[in-house]
């Protein structure tokens, strides 16, 4: 018995050494390419590593000597399923606390909008949201400055997350208002480098409760048509 232990052990002990050897040359290799601060994970693909940086997802082999730049789709189904968005969701919902929510009363779907109060489409959208609560769609919003991160309309939106009524101040500046300046330990980079990662290039960016990203303005009944025949896609395996 004590012998069978001590095997494990050295095989486990093995295991985890190799695993330590990998992403040691996973964050050489990418230190050339510039990319620092990275979190390797396990890749849905054979002698493959996923690795999460500020600047999107990477896909890495175990070597470290090649890298894909990209989202990673399963096609075994009958819709393709976007497995990079797929790993990315426990990250968004965990921003939960920081989103600025708007909750439907009879709530049939939630939906995640990566906003810009500098947006026209933003504010279209927002205009139109008692139109998308009626219809039982729940949007919550995370920051995401088109402008890049210390611009002016980040600064802004973090005055308005910091708020101490975040939708108040987010409706007024959505109808044009002032910004009344406001300062908390949020820090919006967290919204916009997972926006990032998530691809998302311009807003409203859209993102459903399994991953999946719809780019762009969608009206309330257009998006509620969307979001129950995905729900059925769901349902059904697709």
């Amino acid at each position: 018995m004590k012998k069978g232990f001590w095997l494990l052990s050295l095989l486990a002990a093995s295991v985890s050494g190799f695993a330590h050897a990998d992403d040691a040359a996973i964050k050489q290799s990418l230190a050339k390419l510039g990319v620092q601060g990275s979190d390797i994970q396990a890749a849905p693909v054979a002698g493959m590593k996923t690795v999460l940086t500020d600047s999107g997802v990477l896909y890495v082999t175990e070597d470290g000597k090649h890298v894909i730049q990209g989202p990673l789709y399963d096609v075994s189904g009958a819709q393709p399923i976007n497995v990079t968005n797929q790993l990315l969701v426990g990250k968004l919902n965990a921003l939960e606390k920081e989103m600025i929510i708007y909750k439907a009363p009879k709530e049939q779907h939630v939906i995640t909008v990566f906003t810009d109060i500098t947006c026209g489409y933003c504010h279209k959208l927002h205009e139109e949201m008692s139109d998308y609560n009626a219809l039982g769609i729940t949007v919550r919003y995370l920051a995401f400055p088109r402008q890049g991160l210390k611009s002016q309309a980040e600064s802004d939106m973090k005055s308005i997350w910091c708020a101490k009524d975040r939708n108040k101040a987010f409706d007024a500046a959505m109808k044009g208002g002032d910004v009344a300046p406001a300062s908390c330990d949020i820090n919006l980079a967290n919204h916009y480098n997972l926006g990032v990662q998530l691809g998302v290039q311009g807003t409203p960016a859209i993102v459903l409760s399994n991953g999946s990203m719809i780019p762009g303005y969608q009206g309330p009944k257009e998006m509620k048509q969307m979001l129950d025949a995905h729900k059925q896609l769901m349902k059904t395996g697709g």
